[in-house]
């Protein structure tokens, strides 16, 4: 390979990548752009040269692309949170419908070429759509700040009017980091000081309230704080600190402890409202969840006569979709709080027929059919690491009749699929938009068991 890091050249996109980046050729030499488009004509410099690859940066469009538009986010290149806001929405969509297509090649599950992959279903107002929000704090020029790392780093980037946050979150993480400097809580420095290193702010949408959690990894004395963000945010009804100790990347650590308030809020979706405790998963777009349940329950297509397991349950929130159309659910999960909350909300639905386990899937699943349990459906939404080998090999031997898989990563989805098509048809792919602006989709997969 004759190219060199700090080298510029000419490249004309042929494609854009999984991550959102542009992708060219340079003397038969794959070239990765983030920023450039499909069809632009730019200038870059090499910053980094693999085996197989280089890696540069964006200096000059010559030629630029009609889909092209100006990002509203004044901090959208120096921020590592979104990757496509400068692509017209409409073809973001186009976008990631290619981005499912791209991984099933890669991995080539058994027929992906015939899959049918439904156009993604996008946003009306694709902004100010985050219901969850988790930013990094940091001392800055002497006060506390706010925000997410940038792009492969630990650089800061203070965020205080973020376009894809929902607006009330937004300002109460940022009246948050205010006073933290007010009342000289200790802030985490990723070398020797420990503090707040975290702030995690979720509202429901369906009833408004707010729950907060201040990750940190030491003590904290927040009483007066919490008095004075609940003076001013009325809508803030619980509030936890989660201890994480490590040096690791993880966000948050085993303890976690509600300080103030209530131990959970009330969201809903569908028809149904439920609980969620502070570790406790749910989609961070709350509209788009809609959809995306709406599709699941579509894909699934149960009877009454049906036994339904709810694989990574959370909350039990995908499960009780379908807990009024089936003889029974069982959910299982590794949060024990999650779990506690998954039992509360059938509870309070009055819900007989469902049945909720702490474990890991590949391990309780296998006990449950020891046990006589013998579901006819299976549906599991796992986060991005994808389904876990252990389980994959419990589905591929026990085999439901009927089985939904919704994704949030396309690359571990058809690694998947190569797996779980020595057993299963895939009938079709819906990808719907939950994260606007970035270059992730989520997707629902509608698989029929081989006969």
């Amino acid at each position: 390979m004759s190219l060199q890091v700090k080298q510029r050249i000419p490249l004309k996109i042929k494609r854009m990548g999984i991550n959102g980046e542009g992708i060219g050729f340079y003397q038969k030499t794959l070239v990765f752009v983030p920023g450039a488009l499909k069809g632009e004509e730019i200038f870059c410099q090499v910053t980094a040269v693999k085996r197989n690859f280089v890696q540069a940066k964006l200096l000059q469009i010559n030629k630029k692309s009609n889909f092209r538009v100006q990002p509203q986010c004044p901090v959208y290149e120096k921020c590592g949170g979104c990757q496509i806001m400068h692509l017209r929405y409409d073809k973001q969509l186009d976008f990631k419908d290619d981005i499912l297509r791209q991984a099933l090649k890669k991995f080539k599950p058994a027929g992906y070429e015939r899959y049918e992959i439904r156009h993604t279903k996008g946003m009306k107002k694709p902004d100010h759509y985050r219901a969850k929000l988790q930013f990094q704090t940091r001392y800055f020029g002497g006060s506390v700040k706010a925000g997410l790392f940038a792009a492969n780093s630990h650089r800061l980037v203070p965020l205080d009017n973020c376009l894809v946050q929902d607006k009330l979150t937004q300002k109460i993480v940022n009246k948050a980091a205010v006073l933290l400097g007010k009342y000289q809580i200790p802030i985490y420095d990723g070398r020797k000081k420990a503090g707040v290193r975290t702030i995690m702010v979720r509202k429901a949408q369906a009833s408004s309230q707010v729950q907060l959690i201040f990750i940190t990894s030491c003590s904290l004395r927040l009483s007066a704080l919490v008095k004075d963000l609940h003076l001013a945010f009325p809508e803030l009804i619980s509030v936890a600190v989660n201890y994480n100790y490590s040096k690791s990347s993880d966000i948050y650590g085993d303890k976690t402890e509600i300080i103030w308030g209530k131990n959970s809020i009330q969201e809903g979706v569908l028809d149904y409202s439920f609980s969620l405790s502070p570790r406790a998963f749910y989609q961070l777009n709350p509209q788009q969840t809609q959809v995306l349940y709406n599709e699941a329950v579509q894909a699934m297509d149960l009877t009454p006569d049906d036994h339904l397991i709810d694989a990574y349950c959370g909350v039990g929130s995908i499960g009780l979709a379908f807990a009024g159309r089936v003889k029974s659910v069982r959910g299982v999960d590794i949060i024990p709080e999650a779990i506690e909350d998954a039992k509360q909300n059938a509870k309070d639905m009055g819900l007989g027929n469902t049945y909720y386990e702490v474990g890991q899937a590949e391990e309780v699943i296998p006990k449950w059919y020891a046990e006589g349990y013998h579901p006819t459906a299976l549906i599991v939404d796992p986060p991005r690491v994808g389904l876990d080998k252990g389980l994959l090999e419990t589905i591929v031997r026990y085999a439901p009749e009927k089985m939904v898989y919704v994704s949030c990563n396309a690359s571990t989805l058809a690694r998947d699929l190569v797996t779980l098509t020595s057993t299963y048809e895939v009938d079709y792919i819906q990808s719907v938009d939950m994260f606007p602006h970035t270059a992730r989709t989520e997707a629902v997969v509608k698989l029929n068991r081989k006969y």
